[in-house]
């Protein structure tokens, strides 16, 4: 006598269709909120460009406004111009590696400038140079005058920065990344928590270029402006500060897509298909 085997009873399909409701509900309430979580991220970005436009326009600051080195700065800094009047350390002078401008490899230059009437200092991002490729480990010439000179940029909260793999050792010339506390350590020098972006005062990029062409020169100690420091070959094309807005508009987008999805699944399978075929079975009965 043959064995039977007894299947499991299937569940009824009324519980079967309120646990696949339950689910597509679920699954669309959570891909709504996301979608509108990112339409919330892209309005705090646009927020935060109004606010790099609005501080980009301000008249520059001198290093007088500047907070003191044992200090954070505050946040409405970065991005502000400035017009800061110092002597060069050009003895310590740091080259930044791998960083490529217009499609050329070469060094970031970086040299801290002690402010004038200040005990303390601000590393300033002078420009690109490019490498000798056939002998890495000369240095480019760089001209960096004695005396006083007046820088005009861009506040920044850090140095550029390059993907590095450990952590290298803080000392030589050509270095892939500067630490502050490092470098302050090394140096003796008091560092300012910021940095600035050198620029040249005839090129000037975004909506700072109506303000540029009307700011005062800051004066020296002894009333007269010192020689702005833009004549030594060094490229200076740095990207204008910018928020990525779009990714985030897209990314909504695929949050939305994602729940019409499951809805218009939800809907195929769960009413219009078995409608059709209920549509079938009574015209073939």
């Amino acid at each position: 006598m043959a064995e039977t085997t007894t299947l499991p009873a299937a569940p009824p399909r009324r519980g079967r269709r309120g646990v696949l409701l339950i689910a597509a509900v679920a699954g669309i309430a959570a891909t709504v909120a996301l979608g509108l979580w990112q339409l919330d991220r892209a309005d705090q970005k646009k927020a935060l460009q109004r606010a790099i436009d609005e501080r980009a326009l301000l008249s520059p600051i001198a290093g007088r406004d500047l907070p003191p080195a044992d200090l954070p700065p505050p946040g409405a800094l970065e991005h502000r111009r400035a017009a800061l009047t110092g002597q060069w350390d050009g003895a310590h002078t740091v080259y930044l590696d791998n960083r490529v401008m217009e499609g050329h490899p070469g060094f970031y230059v970086v040299t801290p400038l002690k402010l004038t009437g200040r005990h303390d200092a601000i590393l300033v991002q002078r420009g690109w140079v490019p490498r000798n490729a056939a002998r890495r480990e000369d240095l480019p010439p760089v001209s960096t005058p004695a005396g006083d000179v007046r820088i005009e940029g861009r506040l920044a909260a850090s140095l550029s920065r390059a993907f590095e793999l450990g952590r290298e050792p803080g000392s030589g010339p050509i270095r892939q990344n500067v630490d502050l506390a490092a470098l302050q350590a090394e140096t003796g020098l008091r560092l300012l928590p910021l940095v600035l972006l050198q620029g040249d005062p005839d090129r000037v990029d975004g909506p700072s270029a109506a303000a540029s062409s009307a700011s005062p020169a800051v004066a020296g100690p002894a009333g007269a402006s010192p020689p702005n420091d833009t004549s030594d070959g060094m490229r200076r094309h740095w990207p204008a500060p910018t928020v990525d807005v779009h990714k985030h508009y897209g990314y909504a987008f695929q949050w939305f897509a994602l729940a019409a999805l499951i809805l218009g699944l939800y809907v195929w399978f769960q009413v219009l298909a078995p409608h059709r075929a209920g549509r079938a079975v009574g015209a073939h009965d």
